[in-house]
């Protein structure tokens, strides 16, 4: 049984908002992969509950008039593995979201569900920071939008402001982010399903039309610190350099400089320093192979 307060049902965004208010401290649900299985385990005993499942017009994906592809907060992992556009345009997140539970998690948990939770270890996070995704968030005061990098404050804390009424409606990848770009994600866990990242890399490249240069290198970590991170050294390494042995080896090695993993019974910081460098290579390489070029 779930030990809950009241469970308020939203079934538009405005309706939402104004529940929000009116429960500042109530719990936002979406799928509820999350919070039910903590309101199981006692964490959220006597909760109060706004159920935002019912917005359809928070699902689905679409590119809109500015060219930035945008994905409802409600959409689920399974729809966007599948989607057009992100397998076109940026299927390195369906690739990404994909990895997340088993089929079932997948079909019920949601884009907006996993981000606003906060915890580094969000296998989507990591792929939103390196391809310089926006959070839409809406309110009392309209629609406000902030780069992903600014939404995580710190681990398990996400600007949103209750007091405003915000919750999560959109994420948007623009289209400077993934035009002519191609990307690679992996993660590293203890199993190979079903389980939790112990580090989790996404790498993307824009080529040269030679195939011959990096234009252009973004990567982010998961699990690499207290909340999802870019690591700007390492880009620097890659930015405007050839494609060859050499540039890949120093934009792995340049990770160190950013990141700031900790000792867990998952893992030591060493170990996870180890794996940071592995990933970098190996997704930067991968990244280039589906850019068209060659790493030789």
């Amino acid at each position: 049984m779930y030990d809950m307060k009241a469970l308020y049902e939203a079934h538009s965004v405005e309706e939402a908002v104004a529940l929000r208010l009116e429960h500042p401290e109530a719990q936002i649900i979406a799928g509820g992969s999350d919070v039910l299985v903590q309101m199981r385990e006692g964490k959220r005993a006597g909760a109060e509950l706004i159920s935002i499942y019912g917005i359809d017009a928070m699902r689905g994906i679409c590119i809109d008039e500015d060219g930035n592809i945008r994905i409802g907060s409600l959409t689920s992992f399974s729809h966007i593995t599948r989607d057009p556009i992100i397998r076109k345009y940026i299927n390195v997140l369906g690739e990404a979201v994909d990895m997340v539970g088993g089929p079932q998690i997948r079909n019920i948990g949601t884009i907006g569900g996993n981000t606003c939770n906060g915890v580094t270890s969000a296998d989507s996070a990591s792929t939103l920071h390196a391809w310089e995704a926006i959070v839409e968030l809406t309110g009392k005061n309209g629609v406000r939008r902030l780069p992903i990098k600014d939404f995580y404050l710190r681990a398990g804390k996400v600007d949103i402001r209750a007091e405003e009424g915000e919750i999560q409606t959109a994420i948007l990848i623009p289209k400077a982010s993934y035009e002519n770009c191609f990307g690679h994600y992996i993660k590293y866990a203890m199993r190979n399903a079903m389980d939790i990242a112990t580090t989790g890399c996404s790498v993307n490249v824009v080529l040269s039309e030679d195939k011959k240069t990096i234009v252009r290198a973004r990567i982010a970590y998961g699990v690499a610190g207290p909340v999802p991170m870019r690591a700007p050294s390492a880009e620097a390494q890659a930015n405007g350099r050839p494609v060859c042995r050499e540039t890949v080896d120093a934009f792995a090695q340049a990770v160190l400089q950013d990141i700031h993993p900790r000792d867990s019974w998952r893992a030591s910081k060493a170990f996870r320093e180890h794996i940071a460098v592995e990933l970098a290579r190996r997704c930067l390489i991968r990244s280039i192979e589906l850019a068209g070029g060659a790493v030789k």
